[in-house]
C-alpha cells in the first residue's frame, strides 16, 4: 500500500500533542490491516489566526504545497493529504524521522563560528548569538536543498526555519510546515539564501517550465480549490520571474528575509555573494528576551534579517 492510500484510508490515532509547535500539531498513526505509519495530524480547528493569512486556510495551503512539489516531480514535501481526523478536518502528513548526527557534525543548516564555514556548505549570514559569540548561519550545498530553494520562491514560503528541513540520511531532504504559503503578497522567509542571485540549475528551470504549463490548465483548476485565484495568478507570476530572470531570488527589501522568533541572532550582518559578507551595510538588531543561546543550537534559523541591497 503507498503512503498516500495509507494515510487516506487508514484509522487515524493520536499519541500526543508537539507542544513546541505554535498552532495545533498531533503526532499519531495510521493504520489498516497490517500496514501502519507514523503522522503528523493538524486540525484546522486548532489554527492559530494569522494577520495576513484567512483563517482556517493553513491545512489547505501545506496540501497544495505537497501538490505542487508532486508536480514537479521533486518529493520535497512528504506525501500528505486532506482528511477528517479526531478533532475534525486537517491536514495528515508522513512522520519523517532525522539522522542521528555524531557531537560536532554540522547540520544541513547549522551555525558554526563566524567565518569558519565548512567545506560544501555556504554562508547565509554572520551575526552574534545569545551569548555574543560571532556565528554564521550556513547551510550545505547540496541538490535537494537547491530544489527546496526553488520551491520555496514558486510556493513563497514564509517560514524555512532550519527546523523545517529535515535529513532523513538516506540522500533525501524534505521540507515540513508549509501553511504560510502561497500568499499574494511577496513574503519568502527562508534560511537557504546562499545562491541569492546565482543562476538557476537549467534541469531545475525545466520542471518550473513544466510546471507553469501545468498551473495554466487542470493543476492550476485543483489549486482553486485549496487557494484563491489570485493566490494562483501570483504563482503563476512567481514561475515566469524565475524563468526569465534564471537565477535564484535575492531578498526584498520590504520583508523581513529570515524567519524569527524572539531573537536569538543579533547584530546581524547578511553576506553578500560567496566572497563574504559586505560589511559597509546595515541590517537590523534587536535585544535578546532572555536566555536564548540555546535556542540558535537547536533551530539556527532563530534571528532576524532585513537585508539591504
Amino acid at each position: 500500500m503507498t503512503d498516500p492510500d495509507l494515510l487516506r484510508s487508514g484509522e487515524l490515532s493520536l499519541h500526543g500533542r508537539l507542544v513546541a509547535a505554535s498552532n495545533g500539531t498531533f503526532q499519531g498513526s495510521v493504520s489498516l490491516g497490517e500496514d501502519s505509519a507514523t503522522v503528523v495530524y493538524k486540525p484546522v480547528q486548532g489554527e492559530r489566526p494569522l494577520w495576513d493569512f484567512p483563517d482556517g486556510t493553513l491545512a489547505q495551503r501545506e496540501y497544495a504545497a505537497y501538490v505542487v512539489s508532486e508536480a514537479l516531480g521533486w518529493s520535497v514535501v512528504p506525501p500528505t493529504l486532506l482528511r477528517d481526523g479526531p478533532l475534525g478536518e486537517g491536514m495528515v502528513q508522513l512522520w519523517i524521522d532525522e539522522v542521528e548526527r555524531e557531537p560536532g557534525d554540522t547540520e544541513l543548516v547549522d551555525i558554526v563560528p563566524q567565518g569558519r564555514v565548512p567545506k560544501g556548505w555556504v554562508g547565509v549570514l554572520d551575526a552574534l548569538d545569545g551569548r555574543h559569540n560571532p556565528v554564521t548561519l550556513v547551510h550545505a550545498e547540496t541538490d535537494p536543498l537547491r530544489r527546496m530553494a526553488v520551491f520555496d520562491a514558486i510556493v513563497n514560503n514564509a517560514d524555512r526555519k532550519g527546523g523545517h528541513v529535515l535529513d532523513p540520511g538516506d540522500g533525501r531532504v524534505f521540507g515540513v510546515d508549509h501553511g504560510v504559503t502561497f500568499n499574494a503578497d511577496d513574503k519568502l522567509r527562508t534560511v537557504l539564501w546562499g545562491w541569492a542571485g546565482e543562476p538557476v540549475p537549467a534541469d531545475l528551470l525545466d520542471d518550473v517550465r513544466r510546471l507553469a504549463d501545468q498551473l495554466a490548465g487542470k493543476l492550476g483548476q485543483e489549486l482553486c480549490e485549496l487557494i484563491t485565484a489570485v493566490e494562483l495568478t501570483a504563482t503563476r507570476e512567481r514561475c515566469a520571474t524565475l524563468l526569465k530572470t534564471g537565477v535564484f531570488p535575492l531578498p526584498s527589501d520590504d520583508w523581513p528575509a529570515i524567519p524569527w522568533r524572539s531573537s536569538s541572532l543579533l547584530g546581524v550582518r547578511p553576506w553578500c555573494g560567496r566572497d563574504g559578507p559586505e560589511r559597509s551595510k546595515a541590517a537590523t538588531m534587536r535585544e535578546p528576551s532572555g536566555a536564548v543561546a540555546e535556542m540558535v543550537s537547536s533551530d539556527p534559523s532563530y534571528g532576524i534579517l532585513k537585508c539591504f541591497r
